[in-house]
């Protein structure tokens, strides 16, 4: 049997997508098969290092036993200005600890030891990137196992070279849309993001309430005209009712403030149990559509 070049190629391109090694196959592979399972991802994000920086992996890996299909890790940052008040305590307690961008790539490290299936997104905001040079970051955050970055003020418009240097390194680059982004922006963003696009639900700021599904679902509706992955929605989800209507509108569920809350609320003894029985009771809901 003879084997074209072209056919050769396609044999290496495949057997290369599915090496488990490769951060950007980690969301590709999750998103593909829960579509296969006709399922919706849940994504929790936590502050790396809140409350202390001992408990964070532990944390990761409670998220992932209760249900967890990617973990958004926020990188602490002193002025978190896309963040309401919930997720900006938990930043200032983990700075209490000098939590740096170094550390929570350490931190992914060590999850990784234990998991290496489970896709991880760094969350944050572009100083400590800008600290630390695009090439140092996207090198250390590969070789730590981290699949994707979601930088809050760096604007389609001036990211061409973070875009690059992500890519060469395996790394997605995943931007937020908003009920406000104008239709030039959303094509310029479809035209560069990669994993998902995290549509933000609401205007304001993080912990923000009154989620209107109506408009989340026209807008995912529009979104829908110009991207091709998937689409989670996030702001506003914090309880099983929201996500489990949330998740028959999109392809994922991101819950930030409410596990944060969840988190800012218990004894050191319950910390876990708490934080994974209100992931299982998010999953449980979400499974329901």
């Amino acid at each position: 049997m003879q084997i074209s070049l072209n056919g050769i190629k396609n044999l290496i391109k495949f057997f290369s997508s599915d090496d488990d090694t490769g951060s950007t196959n980690r969301i590709a592979k999750t998103f593909t098969a829960l579509q296969k399972q006709k399922r919706k991802a849940l994504i929790p994000f936590i502050t790396a290092g809140d409350p202390n920086p001992e408990i964070t992996v532990q944390l990761m890996n409670q998220l992932v036993q209760s249900g967890a299909d990617i973990i958004e890790l926020g990188v602490p940052f002193s002025d978190p200005m896309a963040d309401g008040p919930t997720i900006q305590r938990s930043s200032e307690r983990a700075l209490k600890h000098h939590v740096s961008l170094n550390d929570v790539l350490d931190m992914v490290a060590i999850f990784r030891k234990s998991d290496t299936n489970t896709p991880v997104v760094l969350m944050g905001y572009a100083n400590p990137i800008e600290a630390l040079g695009y090439e140092t970051f996207a090198a250390k955050a590969k070789d730590c196992g981290v699949d994707g970055v979601l930088i809050v003020d760096y604007p389609p418009e001036e990211s061409n070279e973070w875009v690059r240097c992500l890519d060469q390194h395996g790394i997605d680059t995943i931007f937020l849309l908003s009920p406000t982004t104008p239709q030039e922006r959303i094509r310029q963003v479809a035209g560069m993001a990669k994993g998902y696009i995290y549509y933000v639900s609401l205007k304001g700021v993080t912990g923000a309430s009154h989620l209107d599904l109506q408009d989340v679902s026209a807008m995912v509706g529009q979104l829908r005209n110009y991207i091709s992955i998937p689409i989670g929605v996030g702001f506003g989800i914090r309880d099983g009712a929201t996500a489990k209507a949330v998740a028959g509108l999109a392809d994922a569920v991101v819950v930030g403030s409410r596990i944060i809350e969840e988190i800012e609320k218990s004894p050191d003894a319950e910390l876990l149990s708490n934080v994974g029985d209100l992931l299982s009771a998010l999953r449980k809901a979400i499974d329901e559509n």
